[in-house]
């Protein structure tokens, strides 16, 4: 396993990110290599069998935020990646008998909001237009450096020219990038919806992987962030990749096996080497010494600063902040093996229909998703969570046996640590058949169609994918910790406290899900150092 030469750079762990970095550094005819803990690369974003015939996205389980020039850079399509859009977006089975169905186009969206409300139907077109004018500046900013504010000048005209297209639009997107940077997600959609389920349509994404209320402030912004995706050129739309997530990386890992990137599965990494102020190289588990010109991280920054280098070798005032630095997005995770599909009291029918091609959303409204949010803090969880259930295998046959079908369960207001200091170890089944319970009140075949199901808790999925307190997102999605503040404020440009270290995962700009772009945008700035 040892390098025969000095390696231009070395990257901890092979996540999506760390794969993509890996590519546009070899791209550029540097010498890389990946050192990944798990026996398979690709982070979160892995396939995986969890009952016998049945596999599924284990941890990440949808696209639409993958980045299209990053698609094209790397032939992804070229090297077996197959994507296909969900027909709607969202099914929210609301009681016994009312549902809501979100996606298909805006006049059928606009037909199903007049179930609920006329006015709201006649204010979607303009809320869409508003909210697409604000994801593209958001599409702007993610693809570009923040800067650095130790860098004075350099930093105020980087600052400058970062936001100078925002500053050239119109006053009514000034106004609304502050609401949406700054607002909760209740206060944001009040002013343009009347109807509480309208409102928790679009509420539910901003609390997705964000351990707070929709009235918390800058809630507003989460929601903003999980929109500015796109499926073959259509903004906001979301699909599925045929063989699931597992899949992209998979097309990722042979993209750098055309560049020569070297990749180490079983590779754990136990320390950063650290000689003079420099991160030189590092040390495996198996007491392998390894050295570097460039070490990388794809890690969670608190993983990579508090369990991979001595705190001596980093400056005490860092330390500090990086003990602030906030994890645990409240997810808990299932997948479950299926006999049938769930059949819905709200819309009857076990055969195959468009909203079980969508995602699946219990949160009928914000009181709903703010109830779970209190009682996860006081209790852990709630007897209510907010459940999204994807049926991928209504698309997908590769995924489970004909007939069967597997579903993901993506679960939000899970107490990444419980209240009274005992472990999920000794809850998650618990938990688990309160989420079963949750389903099966919307479909009363659910909990007798299970077949088999794996369990994710927040403490699971940290101990599998290094997701600090379950975290997804690799760090919370809060002002404070985003942009140029991410993970920490002058070290948002990629560059680590360290000569030598840069970061490229999910804890750096622009933040969480299967962008691929903190690893592009790291990519460009090591490139430049060299």
């Amino acid at each position: 396993m040892k390098s025969k030469k000095l390696t231009d750079a070395l990257i901890i762990g092979g996540g999506h990110n760390g794969l993509v970095c890996a590519f546009y550094l070899a791209n550029a005819g540097l010498n890389v290599s990946i050192y990944e803990k798990r026996s398979i690369v690709g982070g979160a974003a892995v396939t995986e069998e969890f009952h016998p015939g049945f596999r599924n996205s284990v941890a990440s389980y949808t696209v639409s935020l993958l980045n299209p020039k990053i698609i094209k850079d790397m032939n992804l399509h070229g090297h077996g990646l197959e994507i296909v859009k969900r027909p709607i977006s969202n099914f929210l089975p609301i009681d016994q008998s009312t549902y809501l169905k979100l996606g298909g186009g805006l006049v059928r969206t606009q037909n199903e909001f007049k179930k609920f409300s006329e006015k709201d139907a006649a204010r979607l077109p303009e809320y869409y237009d508003r909210i697409e004018a604000v994801a593209d500046v958001l599409r702007d900013l993610s693809i570009k450096t923040p800067p650095n504010p130790k860098q004075g000048l350099r930093a105020a005209l980087n600052t400058a020219l970062q936001l100078w297209p925002i500053a050239t639009k119109g006053n009514q997107v000034h106004r609304d990038v502050y609401d949406l940077f700054t607002k909760s997600a209740r206060s944001f959609l009040d002013s343009w919806f009347e109807n509480e389920h309208i409102k928790a349509a679009f509420g539910f994404d901003s609390i997705v992987g964000n351990f707070a209320s929709p009235d918390t402030p800058g809630s507003a912004y989460v929601l903003l962030h999980h929109v500015f995706g796109e499926v073959d050129g259509e903004k906001g739309a979301w699909g599925h990749a045929i063989g699931g997530m597992g899949a992209i990386t998979q097309a990722m890992q042979k993209a750098c096996n055309d560049m020569g990137v070297e990749i180490f599965t079983d590779a754990s990494v136990d320390r950063v080497i650290v000689d003079d102020g420099a991160a030189v190289g590092i040390q495996l588990d198996s007491g392998n010494l390894i050295k570097a010109k460039k070490i990388i991280s794809n890690l969670n920054p608190k993983l990579l600063y508090k369990k991979l280098i001595s705190e001596n070798d980093l400056d005490p005032e860092f330390n500090r902040s990086m003990d602030g630095y906030k994890c645990g997005s409240g997810t808990f995770r299932m997948n479950v093996a299926l006999s049938e599909l769930p059949d819905f009291s709200s819309l009857p029918g076990k055969e195959l229909a468009e909203h079980h091609q969508s995602g699946i959303v219990i949160a009928p409204t914000l009181d709903y998703m703010d109830k779970a949010y209190i009682d996860a803090k006081s209790h852990g969880w709630s007897s209510a969570p907010i459940v999204e259930m994807l049926i991928p295998s209504t698309m997908d046959n590769t995924l489970a046996p004909e007939g069967k079908h597997v579903a993901s369960l993506f679960c939000q207001q899970f107490s990444p640590t419980l209240p009274d200091g005992s472990s999920w170890q000794d809850h998650r089944l618990a938990a688990a058949d309160t989420i079963i319970e949750t389903v099966t009140k919307h479909a009363p075949n659910f909990r007798e169609s299970i077949l088999g199901m794996m369990i994710l808790s927040p403490l699971d999925l940290e101990e599998k994918f290094g997701l600090i307190g379950g975290d997804i997102m690799h760090g919370q999605m809060s002002l404070d910790q985003m942009w140029a503040a991410r993970p920490l404020m002058n070290y948002g440009n990629y560059r680590g406290p360290l000569k030598s270290l840069y970061m490229c995962g999910s804890g750096t700009h622009p933040g969480g899900g299967v962008t691929g772009l903190p690893g592009k945008n790291a990519a460009r700035e090591i490139i430049k150092d060299l």
